[in-house]
């Protein structure tokens, strides 16, 4: 589980599907060697099938190669079946045994290994996935005694102590309250960012893509409309009244905490240093944290001259690199700030109003309080 282990060659799967109901699935993507990778989409559109065919648990036609290994070729006649192909499976529903205790869960996962040495070094691997889960003061409870939150981080503990090629993790979140979720997501972004395992992440949840994805694979209809590095996918995405979800999400790290104004200064990955970014407190997070923010094309305007008194804290210099129709009463001004992509929608009025053309300067106004962590 260390992340000073040998870099693993990134995964590719291809797999078809035709079911009696008149379903179909064709696809292809890869999965990066480390990090988080979510297959995203609505209900139905064949993310859960994806994960059960890498798995081996359901038979679709195609080539499954996971970090060199292939489990599957449909050409040279291979299939490996689910119990020899080394992953860890994480459930809506963390299926713990409920006559065990949490340290005998625990144990359970090193038992199935067949790799000797592999079990010699068990114990420390063990101790390794309590703490990247913060579970140690969980091991004498009965699971009966656990939180949902805390059946889960168990279940992935687990998966981990197996020392698999690759996780997946089917909605892990989709069973827990509001409360229980945000217990469990720092937890998920400690994996993601220390783990040296490639994590597969299916989730219709825009909140859980937009937080832990590394690389994002986009599903309709059985179908990938988009994949790629979240900064780079997200702002194609279309969310509600054809853009009025539009977002980028940019990473940067905490540059200070401003106590009697309850605000927070972030400097974002690539901005000039004059140039950071100013929000509501973030509790929780230290100077150096690393973080990563979602701003609203719907809360971004333009303007020709900066202003000197505003209420809005951030504006920053940006050049028109494109100005997208997106409705009739609506357009979206794809922004170039310091090479980062912004979004920001506006009124077809304003545009024609203001005679905004591609290529021409502006500022870019982000409000403080409209941007999520």
């Amino acid at each position: 589980m260390s992340t000073t282990m040998t870099k693993r060659p990134d995964g590719k799967v291809h797999l078809t599907l035709e079911r009696s109901t008149g379903f179909t699935l064709d696809c292809e993507f890869k999965i990066p060697a480390r990090g988080i990778t979510v297959l995203f989409g609505p209900s139905g559109c064949g993310k859960t099938t994806v994960l059960r065919s890498i798995a081996g648990l359901e038979r679709a036609n195609g080539r499954v190669d996971v970090g060199g290994v292939c489990w599957q070729d449909d050409e040279a006649d291979l299939f490996v079946p689910t119990y020899e192909r080394n992953l860890g499976y994480v459930f809506q529903e963390a299926s713990l045994f409920e006559h065990l205790s949490v340290r005998g869960n625990l144990n359970f996962g090193l038992k199935r290994m067949k790799d000797a040495s592999a079990k010699a070094d068990g114990e420390k691997r063990l101790q390794e996935a309590m703490r990247l889960l913060g579970i140690e003061h969980l091991l004498t409870r009965a699971v009966s005694e656990l939180s949902g939150g805390e059946r889960q981080r168990v279940a992935i503990a687990r998966a981990l102590v197996m020392q698999p090629d690759v996780i997946l993790m089917d909605e892990p979140l989709a069973a827990l309250d509001w409360e229980r979720k945000q217990e469990i997501l720092p937890w998920l972004e400690r994996l993601r960012d220390e783990l040296n395992v490639p994590i597969l992440y299916v989730t219709h949840s825009t909140e859980e893509m937009l937080r832990l994805g590394d690389y994002l694979v986009c599903f309709e209809t059985g179908r990938i409309l988009r994949e790629g590095p979240l900064e780079e996918v997200v702002p194609f995405m279309r969310w509600g009244d054809a853009s009025e979800g539009s977002a980028v999400v940019l990473t940067g790290h905490i540059r200070s905490h401003h106590k009697d104004w309850h605000t927070t200064d972030v400097a974002l990955m690539g901005f000039p240093e004059d140039e950071s970014l100013e929000l509501p407190e973030v509790e929780g997070k230290n100077e150096g944290d690393r973080v990563r923010v979602r701003i609203m094309a719907t809360d971004v305007s333009v303007a020709r001259q900066k202003a000197e008194e505003s209420t809005i804290r951030n504006i920053w210099p940006a050049t028109i690199a494109e100005i997208e129709d997106v409705t009739p009463s609506h357009r979206m001004l794809h922004l170039d700030v310091s090479g980062a992509r912004i979004l920001s929608r506006v009124t077809t009025h304003a545009v024609e109003a203001m005679g905004l053309k591609e290529g021409e300067f502006v500022y870019a106004q982000v409000k403080a309080g409209a941007v999520v962590i």
